[in-house]
């Protein structure tokens, strides 16, 4: 049933994810009459709130973290919102918070942010209130499990209030520019689709990397670590994005179809083709920074470093690796595709003396959207010594690329999805299992032979294995 909700509940309202994101997000939407003003923000956590106290708190997560041109919007915005505190351990708390919802009659969007433990009773609060009807569709923040088993138990809990057209699960690397930007640049241009196999292209890297160490997540990210924190949401769905095939229309169907396939055809890992890393004390920005263990305060085997050698088993793919990689206390933040094309089969200049070097795609994801290729271009002479030829790269910066548009936060265009019912860049249930079943194969992998992640220090780009894993074959990572 297709409705644009005039009811959004924010569970975790008072969290670091609604003070920096959820509530700047909603704020700018509002400003630029996105949302229809009749929508009603209905914030809930533990926190002891009124709807006049909330707007406050509301106020000054929004002066800390919204652009200084959209402040304006603010007063405007505040009106929108109400509070209700709720433990969603207390059923008779949803009968209080339905109350403060009032009618749902034209539609509510749910955003769920809460700990895996709290799902179940959620869910069946909700549904004992009255929340979860036609008209109701509920959007799932990560962590979502912790392996293929406890996520099919909690995504088992919400199918039971909600069926799967109603569900939106939530990675919010979908709702960056330049990952949406990649199908255009894929699909909407002739040039790239032809090569985009493994006759053409040699190896694909993807690469996210952070400077910043536990900060305040400490209690999930000790019981997490890289490979499912990173490894099996949001680098599986860049992978899945570069490798699909091309769907029939740009529908959430279609495109949802092309990916699972793609995280079904995921080749078992082999111990040899991971390498498992923690931070220990060094430099950042010339900053002197603690070890994993003494920020932790005890000691840990958690991987905060993860890098694979992936295969996909089908037919465009064949023995093209996609190299992997992600860290924490890495030299800086990025967030990149690497396409490394093959060489050409014969160089006609090469009697002459010149070397070419073969064609890179690079997809600049975060902290700036770019587009990177390089070219061979002859350097400019007489040639008397010989032909010389230079790589030359082609740089689209989007930020210069379209200055009128407005940047967006990734979380503006997911929340505004999930107000309207457009599925297309959330996650399906199967692409979900799929992710969790060779995650856990890979953390099965370790288990049986012991591993331990290396010590690397904080400031470099790893441990030295990782720098192995692609050389064997011949290749670098893109640093």
């Amino acid at each position: 049933m297709s409705f644009t909700a005039d009811r959004l509940l924010l569970f975790g309202a008072t969290g670091d994810l609604a003070q920096r994101m959820l509530l700047p997000s909603l704020c700018a939407l509002h400003d630029d009459q996105l949302i229809a003003p009749e929508l009603t923000i209905i914030g809930t956590a533990r926190s002891e709130y009124d709807d006049d106290s909330y707007r406050e708190f509301a106020r000054a997560a929004l002066e800390k973290y919204l652009p200084d041109f959209r402040k304006g919007a603010i007063d405007g915005f505040l009106g929108r919102l109400k509070y209700q505190t709720l433990d969603a351990t207390q059923a008779e708390h949803f009968v209080n918070l339905a109350d403060e919802i009032g009618t749902i009659d034209k539609g509510m969007a749910i955003f769920l942010s809460t700990a895996p433990t709290l799902f179940e009773p959620t869910i069946a609060g909700l549904e004992q209130a009255g929340l979860t009807g036609d008209k109701v569709r509920i959007g799932l923040e990560k962590p979502l499990g912790s392996s293929l088993a406890t996520s099919q138990e909690i995504m088992d809990a919400v199918a039971r209030a909600f069926p799967e057209e109603r569900i939106f699960r939530i990675d919010h690397y979908l709702g960056k520019e330049t990952v949406q930007n990649l199908l255009a640049l894929r699909f909407a241009n002739i040039m790239f689709e032809p090569l985009w196999n493994a006759a053409h292209i040699d190896h694909v890297q993807i690469t996210i990397a952070e400077t910043v160490g536990l900060e305040a997540r400490a209690g999930y990210y000790d019981g997490a670590g890289a490979l499912r924190d990173m490894v099996q949401n949001h680098m599986l769905q860049l992978l899945a994005l570069v490798a699909m095939e091309p769907p029939a229309n740009f529908d959430a169907t279609a495109i949802r179809d092309e990916k699972v396939k793609v995280l079904r055809a995921l080749r078992h890992v082999d111990l040899g083709e991971t390498v498992t890393g923690q931070y220990a004390k060094g430099n950042i920005d010339g900053a002197a920074v603690p070890g994993y263990d003494e920020e932790l305060g005890s000691d840990s085997d958690t991987e905060t470093f993860v890098a694979i050698k992936a295969h996909l088993d089908n037919w465009r793919w064949q023995g093209v690796p996609f190299y992997l990689r992600t860290g924490k206390r890495l030299p800086e933040r990025k967030t990149e595709i690497v396409v490394q094309f093959r060489s050409i089969p014969h160089s006609i200049f090469a009697s002459r003396g010149a070397k070419t070097v073969p064609n890179q795609l690079v997809i600049g994801i975060q902290p700036e959207e770019n587009i990177q290729l390089t070219l061979m271009a002859k350097v400019p002479g007489l040639d008397r010594g010989g032909i010389r030829l230079h790589p030359v790269p082609l740089d689209i910066a989007m930020d210069d690329a379209f200055a009128g548009p407005k940047k967006r936060i990734a979380y503006e265009r997911l929340l505004l999805d999930l107000i309207e019912g457009d599925q297309t860049l959330f996650v399906r249930r199967d692409e979900v299992e799929a992710q969790w079943a060779w995650v856990d194969d890979i953390r099965a992998v370790w288990a049986d032979h012991h591993a331990k992640p290396k010590r690397y220090a904080s400031g470099s780009w790893g441990p030295s294995a990782a720098v192995a894993l692609t050389e064997r074959a011949g290749a670098s990572w893109h640093d």
